[in-house]
């Protein structure tokens, strides 16, 4: 039995989050061929076909239990903005990641990101009843550490050469993680953050 209900569907105040479908494939293609998505992330999807058998990989991964991909949609005007998921499931260890986070980058600071965590969080600490939540990223990519960093996580070491990239170098992986018994005030400084930003907008 998958540990992840199908389908989840998590939804805030400008952001929702649905189950990836093929339906989302074409525009999720279209967008992720801005290569500036990729230039921190081991693989490179801004080839159309490479991506689109990707997606259709993960798809099949979440029927396996092994992954639950979502779609991000700004509520705004009902567009698709990017891709997240929960992957290294682990349900006998209650803990699991949260990666392969994407967005078009006009949405790059703009708050969106952190209220698609924490409703992705909130989802994991309260539903899914987890104690650890893990994100990980390049050593290189500083906006994604800041970002990370941003909703609470804490930094737990550096993996080096975690992972060979596409153009033969290795990666140093920066690991983080939040616990359980660091949700509730990771939760509340998530819930001001996102305050904030609804007063500017």
């Amino acid at each position: 039995m998958n540990w992840i209900p199908h389908p989840t569907v998590l939804e805030g105040d400008k952001v929702k989050l649905v189950p990836l479908d093929h339906s989302h494939f074409a525009t999720l293609t279209e967008l992720a061929q801005q290569k500036i998505i990729w230039q921190n992330i081991s693989i490179d999807f801004s080839n159309p076909e490479k991506y689109l058998n990707h997606l259709k990989g993960v798809v099949l991964m979440r029927a396996n239990g092994e992954q639950y991909p979502f779609t991000v949609i700004d509520k705004t005007n009902n567009k698709i903005i990017g891709s997240t998921r929960l992957h290294n499931l682990f349900p006998e260890h209650k803990k699991l990641e949260i990666g392969w986070t994407w967005y078009d980058p006009a949405y790059w600071g703009t708050g969106y990101n952190t209220e698609c965590k924490l409703l992705i969080l909130t989802f994991c600490f309260e539903q899914l009843k987890t104690v650890r939540v893990q994100l990980q990223t390049s050593e290189k990519n500083l906006r994604s550490q800041a970002a990370i960093k941003k909703i609470g996580a804490k930094f737990e070491g550096i993996l080096r050469k975690e992972r060979i990239i596409e153009n033969g170098s290795y990666r140093n992986t920066v690991m983080f993680s939040i616990i359980d018994d660091e949700w509730p005030a990771a939760k509340a400084e998530l819930m001001r953050l996102s305050r904030n930003i609804r007063e500017v907008d």
